[in-house]
């Protein structure tokens, strides 16, 4: 009967010990009314907002306003005339080049000057004597047709100079029949901005029309090129405003989406939007890496509550507290949407009308662990 009595203790020792029935939930916290009047409870209703979208972006020169500057003519570079960070006005000089191209063009310049110059004498002599019948008439026509084809070629000469950018003076100097100064060709730049590229040193060879030689660009605006994923695509529109956060200091850079890529990037599987932003100071720089927080116009709709509200377990799962109808106060677990300001979407966890503890949670959740 001995050995019964402790084989029948030895079965009801091991039949209540249960590793599942040891996990228990935590149970609901129950407080004193002054307990309870520490807290701020918020009523969960349905709310409409407009969603921040957050992504990360790339700064780059606004293209609308930045050159690449090409050799206008060929030959040696002799002079370097500005520096990197320079500031320059449209046309003014960034180098000197020794060109035989600029001389060229000199040249055919002042010889289509006199060509055409005694061809028009010639050919209002020509008209003069014909009224005189002191020429046929078929030679007064070919001299005012000399006349004419060399006047198209001194104009043409002309326009070749301008697009050399040569100095007004020194057309008016080849036009008048004064000498100029040793024909050295000057790279002007297109239009006024910064200069942020050299590429070119002194003695270095150029090739009209292809050697790029400067980057000039006017950096009191850039472009952010931010990388849209999934969902966010269908959130962004052109025309939406947007904060470019640099994390240099606590100012934020205000810009707005002007265009949304049509073609997703093969290598990240993203869309590139467009985001063209004020850059007061020039702090934003090329290349540089910020976070961009676009600011969404499509209206959405779901349950909003305060940031406050979400506490986080041991599992780092977000949680909140609900006050029940015993009076009691529950943990339940929520499921977080986008960030609106200082609210939370709540996916799923909580429904309208529903009361959390925004002010107060973390003395709950001491409670609930005593």
């Amino acid at each position: 009967m001995a050995v019964a009595a402790v084989m029948a203790g030895a079965g009801c020792s091991s039949k209540s010990y249960d590793p599942q029935a040891s996990a228990v939930k935590p149970s609901n916290v129950m407080l004193t009314a002054a307990q309870r009047q520490n807290l701020h409870l918020y009523t969960v209703a349905e709310s409409k907002f407009h969603q921040s979208i957050e992504a990360t972006g790339v700064v780059d020169f606004d293209n609308d306003q930045a050159t690449s500057v090409l050799a206008p003519f060929s030959g040696p570079v002799s002079r370097m005339l500005v520096s990197l960070g320079d500031r320059v006005k449209q046309g003014d000089p960034l180098a000197a080049v020794v060109s035989p191209d600029f001389a060229a063009a000199e040249g055919a310049y002042r010889k289509a000057l006199a060509t055409a110059k005694t061809n028009r004498r010639l050919a209002d002599l020509d008209k003069d004597l014909l009224q005189h019948h002191g020429v046929a008439q078929r030679e007064a026509d070919q001299a005012e047709t000399d006349a004419v084809n060399a006047e198209a070629d001194r104009d043409a000469a002309l326009q070749a100079l301008i697009s050399l950018n040569v100095l007004p003076q020194t057309i008016k100097d080849i036009q008048e029949g004064r000498p100029t100064a040793r024909p050295e060709g000057v790279i002007r730049s297109p239009i006024a901005g910064t200069v942020v590229e050299r590429l070119i040193t002194p003695g270095e060879l150029l090739q009209a029309g292809t050697t790029p030689c400067f980057t000039v660009a006017n950096l009191s605006r850039v472009w952010v090129m931010a990388q849209l994923f999934g969902a966010d695509l269908q959130s962004v529109s052109v025309g939406d405003t947007a904060d470019v956060v640099t994390g240099i200091g606590t100012k934020n850079f205000s810009g707005r989406v002007d265009n949304i890529s049509a073609l997703v990037d093969p290598d990240t599987r993203s869309v590139t939007a467009r985001v063209v932003a004020d850059n007061p100071g020039n702090v934003l720089k090329k290349q540089m890496y910020v976070h961009v927080l676009i600011q969404s116009r499509q209206e959405s709709a779901g349950l909003l509550i305060p940031v406050s509200s979400i506490l986080r377990d041991d599992e780092n799962l977000p949680f909140v507290y609900a006050a029940q109808p015993d009076g009691s106060f529950a943990r339940q677990r929520v499921t977080l949407g986008r960030r609106v300001a200082e609210q939370y979407n709540i996916e799923a966890g909580v429904k309208a009308g529903d009361q959390v503890v925004i002010d107060g949670g973390l003395f709950v959740q001491f409670m609930q662990n005593q």
